[in-house]
């Protein structure tokens, strides 16, 4: 037999599974490792990516499916859909169309404006630095959607993002040690503003998180509003604020920054496991609406859309 022939098994039932032979002889092989990640091949970016960022028509999405937009999400970390109404509805069912949107002590889907009401900095006017969402949940969001309904009677509110993995490999290239401290050293996060509320992760997490199977750098865990406590030895505290400080020195270089105005009519998509997001103060009043997606139906719904039946196949049987 060869390594593509079939495979049958059969159970006392009757019942009787058909699996391709090199699937089961591959299991362990580099690319199906990566078909079950759902890896692209990524592309990183900087402040050049505002001549030409990733985008697709609202109209697009919702006549041929989410596929061309997660593949974009998984290259760039982020994509715009354009000429979507500016409502809620409209979001809430664009998201809908990935996956079941998350519930957390916000509540699920979002819909604003910056009154403060959850306690919470981006319930405010006030300008936010670079970071990634839920570094306080043992797993954060997979994807993060925003839409800017209306601003009146103000002005000002550029968001800003940065590509978590594009600043991790210059971090690499000018410091390695730098590096290894941030992935290998764990941190605690929190969330406590709102009455009764105090989540932590179940375990401490680094700030970057790599497959153990394929060594790719999977996750960027940053928010210095939400961090707590390092989870190290007193000898190595001061190396790990030193490696920190670095890495938030490059995610603040300009050259790293991507500035832009969110706008009714355009909603962001955005990868919470690899982009950070930011926004500059503003005046007057915003009304914003949005939600989280999981991680796995995010993944999930990615390679229902961008991968063959085979692929998914192999990938399942073998996993």
């Amino acid at each position: 037999m060869t390594n593509n022939a079939d495979t049958s098994l059969q159970v006392g039932d009757g019942h009787k599974t058909v699996v391709a032979k090199a699937a089961l002889l591959e299991r362990q092989s580099f690319a199906i490792e990566l078909r079950r990640l759902g890896n692209v091949a990524i592309k990183t970016w900087d402040a050049k990516i505002a001549a030409e960022p990733p985008a697709v028509q609202y109209g697009d999405v919702t006549s041929a499916g989410v596929g061309e937009l997660l593949h974009k999400i998984r290259t760039f970390g982020f994509c715009f859909i354009d000429d979507i109404e500016p409502t809620p509805e409209a979001t809430q069912g664009l998201l809908e169309s990935i996956g079941p949107i998350r519930n957390t002590h916000y509540g699920g889907f979002y819909d604003f404006t910056s009154d403060l009401s959850s306690k919470d900095t981006a319930y405010t006017s006030e300008s936010l630095e670079p970071h990634t969402d839920n570094t306080y949940f043992t797993e954060p969001a997979g994807l993060q959607a925003l839409h800017l309904l209306s601003h009146t009677d103000g002005g000002g509110g550029e968001s800003s993002l940065v590509d978590g993995f594009q600043v991790a490999a210059k971090l690499h290239e000018q410091d390695v040690r730098a590096y290894s401290r941030l992935s290998s050293i764990p941190v605690y996060a929190h969330a406590s503003g709102n009455d009764g509320i105090s989540i932590q992760p179940a375990e401490p997490q680094p700030v970057l998180s790599h497959s153990r199977h394929v060594r790719h750098l999977t996750q960027v865990r940053w928010n210095n509003a939400d961090r707590a406590g390092i989870s190290a030895q007193y000898g190595n505290v001061e190396g790990w604020y030193d490696a920190a400080a670095k890495f938030d020195a490059l995610i603040s270089e300009p050259k790293n920054q991507y500035w832009f105005q969110l706008k009714p009519g355009r909603l962001l998509i955005l990868d919470n496991w690899r982009v950070l997001h930011g926004r500059a103060a503003f005046t007057g009043k915003r009304r914003m609406a949005g939600g989280y997606i999981p991680r796995d139906d995010f993944i999930s719904k990615f390679k229902a859309t961008n991968m063959t039946a085979e692929e998914i196949k192999s990938s399942t049987v073998t996993g």
